[in-house]
């Protein structure tokens, strides 16, 4: 049952990446999106189901860890791996799941590291504060857990006091995905 439901979020939230594309919310969709908890950009709104299925159970355990890769396309936006982390905040809230029983852990890994540059690096290496500072702050406020992969940070010369302090580095993105796992944490990748 609980996989049915995480594929299903799967299934809505790979749409909702092609929607991101976009510059701006569709008018069919601008009236109707919520913001349960966070609204710190347009597109970590929900929309609502009436009489939807799967709903909060009790019983369950909701615990998420995010796979977030990719590359910063635009070094003036929050890169929409962040925004697609306060969405599923947002759809865990709008399922009826209490925040203190919503866990969401996030893993970045691979050229996605550099968005998590700290102010200073990143205006070295862009030429612009870091537009992500601030999602990563909000998510960090409600919970979400933020790790980086050591590898990467190896590869790509990122030395720790190189990024936002609310971002731990661990030894690798594999085995964070593993460690999580055995902690019962769904893997959800919302980087495709």
């Amino acid at each position: 049952m609980k996989k049915i439901g995480l594929a299903f979020m799967l299934i809505f939230l790979s749409f909702s990446l092609k929607v991101l594309a976009q510059e701006e919310v569709p008018a069919h969709i601008k009236d109707h999106i919520t913001y349960p908890v966070l609204d710190f950009h347009p597109f970590v709104g929900v929309m609502p189901i009436q009489d939807p299925a799967l709903m909060y159970d009790s019983t369950l355990d909701y615990k998420v860890v995010l796979d977030l890769y990719g590359r910063i396309r635009d070094t003036t936006a929050i890169h929409q791996t962040f925004l697609e982390v306060a969405r599923t905040y947002n759809l865990g809230i709008a399922t009826g799941v209490p925040a203190e029983k919503l866990q969401i852990a996030a893993v970045i890994h691979g050229g996605l590291v550099q968005a998590i540059l700290n102010d200073q690096e990143y205006q070295e290496k862009y030429g612009k504060p870091n537009p992500n500072l601030e999602a990563i702050k909000l998510l960090h406020e409600v919970g979400v857990k933020f790790y980086v992969c050591g590898q990467s940070m190896g590869f790509l010369n990122i030395k720790e006091e190189d990024i936002s302090d609310l971002v731990h580095p661990a030894i690798s993105a594999k085995f964070s995905f593993v460690t999580l796992d055995q902690q019962g944490y769904t893997y959800l990748n919302i980087s495709n």
